[in-house]
């Protein structure tokens, strides 16, 4: 029944009922008796609070909806509300739903352009990092070298310097460029990119622990996107964890798990506690709604800290027929 119908027919009552009452043996007296004041006040406290109830229960979807609306993150979908209520209410309902299923595909959509414009922007610097500067910085050393041939033994302490300086601004930029775009996923598989890439963080004082035992390219096989989006989640965490947690050990987890591969990294940092989520978990969750994983962060388990998993649902194995 509709929510106009129950208020209609409630008011509709009571309106009987009163006029039922007036026109039987029920009289009021002038002046008025305090029995008969007594049974007026009785009857419309009754009315009153049975008014009361159908509203309550009436607009408590209304409310529900409220609620819903002033919490509700598009980037964790799935949260919708049961379709109860009224007929007023179910359809206000499933409008929201609707409009939430559509807010949510256009985020996605969204966010799946701006992360392949970053993903292409991050490539094309990447190979003018490694050809351009690279190589630059190349010729320089050989130049430097040529030099320190020649120099007199005063200055070649100097051109020492400066070839090492070079030579270290060579190593970082080629450090940037893998972070920029890792070479080795492509050609080497997920497994052996997050062990590189835990490789590379004991150089920002942090020591990474790599278990990815029994997955040397996650069979069944992830496709490029999902690995690339694997890969960004721990470089994201391992990130976090350096800058952020200060943690110094962190613990860096590729395995398989019920049909489905599970990526969790641990730290022993200072964790996140009350503060809100800054940029990069907002990154690594629409990373996550890419390829329809589950993202969590949150507290390590009887020890202090942050914990990131990541479930990514595999593929369903085609079978011969």
């Amino acid at each position: 029944m509709s929510l106009f119908w129950r208020i209609f027919l409630l008011n509709a009552a009571v309106l009987m009922v009163a006029a039922v009452l007036l026109l039987g043996p029920v009289t009021v007296s002038t002046p008025v008796r305090p029995g008969e004041a007594l049974a007026v006040v009785i009857g419309l406290v009754v009315m009153l609070v049975v008014s009361a109830v159908v509203l309550r229960i009436g607009l408590a979807p209304l409310g529900r909806l409220s609620r819903a609306m002033a919490t509700a993150d598009l980037l964790r979908p799935g949260n919708r509300l049961p379709v109860t209520g009224p007929a007023e209410m179910a359809d206000l309902i499933g409008t929201y739903h609707t409009m939430l299923d559509r807010l949510e595909h256009d985020r996605a959509s969204s966010t799946a352009r701006v992360l392949s414009a970053q993903e292409d922007e991050r490539h094309r610097i990447a190979q003018e990092l490694h050809d351009e500067v690279g190589q630059t910085l190349t010729v320089v050393l050989l130049q430097l070298k040529r030099v320190a041939d020649r120099a007199p033994a005063d200055l070649r302490e100097e051109v020492a310097l400066a070839q090492e300086a070079t030579r270290g601004t060579l190593d970082e930029i080629r450090r940037i460029a893998r972070r920029l775009r890792p070479g080795v996923l492509d050609e080497l598989g997920l497994a052996s990119a997050l062990r590189a890439l835990g490789a590379e963080f004991p150089d920002h004082g942090v020591a990474v622990r790599t278990r990815v035992a029994g997955a040397p390219r996650t069979a069944p096989a992830l496709d490029h996107d999902t690995e690339l989006v694997v890969y960004r989640v721990a470089q994201e965490a391992l990130t976090n964890a350096a800058r952020h947690a200060r943690a110094r050990e962190v613990t860096l987890e590729l395995r398989r798990a019920g049909g489905r591969t599970e990526l969790v990294v641990t730290d022993d940092g200072r964790g996140i506690g009350d503060a809100a989520e800054g940029a990069g978990i907002r990154g690594m969750r629409e990373r996550a709604l890419l390829i329809g994983a589950e993202l969590t962060v949150g507290p390590r388990t009887g020890a202090p800290g942050t914990e990131v998993r990541l479930h990514v649902h595999e593929p369903a194995e085609e079978t011969d027929p």
